[in-house]
């Protein structure tokens, strides 16, 4: 069965080498906290905000060896107030865990996006 797992992150600078870091990182957390081989990734969005354009965050993705997931970049809604220089991820896998079981991943200042999840503290 298809679940969506979210994630997100930020970083501190806008440059590449940032993006492409803080992407890897939560990527390869989602993936680890969740047992999922690229094999089993349908596809993945991600989202950043205006402030952040040094970089794809789709770019990170390849560099660690999804050169066969569909990935889409886009602008995330800049609601004004809310997190900047935020990257966020929408993964889209074949599992058969439970929605329950599904582990979101929320790092560095990104925690504050979803209180109410234990990962995300």
């Amino acid at each position: 069965m298809m679940r969506g797992i979210r994630g997100a992150t930020t970083v501190t600078e806008n440059t590449s080498e940032a993006i492409h870091e803080a992407t890897t990182e939560l990527l390869q957390k989602m993936l680890d906290s969740n047992d999922v081989e690229f094999e089993n990734i349908c596809s993945i969005i991600f989202t950043v905000t205006p402030d952040i354009n040094a970089a794809f965050p789709a770019e990170a993705a390849r560099a660690i060896g999804m050169t066969t997931v569909p990935l889409l970049n886009a602008l995330e809604i800049p609601v004004p107030g809310r997190l900047q220089k935020a990257i966020r991820v929408m993964m889209h896998v074949e599992t058969q865990k439970k929605q329950a079981e599904v582990k979101h991943i929320y790092l560095r200042e990104a925690v504050v996006l979803r209180p109410d999840i234990a990962s995300a503290q």
